[in-house]
């Protein structure tokens, strides 16, 4: 969660990207503002693939614990601390 949070910071910051990304009439002719916001792009569509990878293999491997989870309950069903850890788990995925 730590981690996903500090990768939407860009998300989170995006007024001030667009603000210090696009030029004021002052420095139009200074800054290549299509290059800018091609580079603010890029950046956005990195972190965005990034917290998607992220995203999946968690889920991947909470199912994968899940799954592992189910198993062994249906070999011990009276297991209450299992069921919970079960169900802890299904709410995370």
């Amino acid at each position: 969660q730590e981690l996903l949070r500090v990768m939407r910071t860009i998300d989170d910051r995006i007024v001030h990207e667009l603000n210090t990304t696009i030029p004021t009439a002052s420095f139009v002719g200074k800054i290549d503002a299509g290059q800018t916001c091609k580079e603010l792009y890029q950046s956005l569509m990195d972190a965005h693939t990034s917290r998607e990878r992220i995203i999946k293999n968690c889920i991947a491997q909470t199912s994968s614990v899940v799954k592992t989870l189910r198993e062994e309950r249906e070999k011990a069903q009276d297991d209450i601390a299992l069921l919970k850890q079960l169900r802890k788990e299904q709410t995370k995925v």
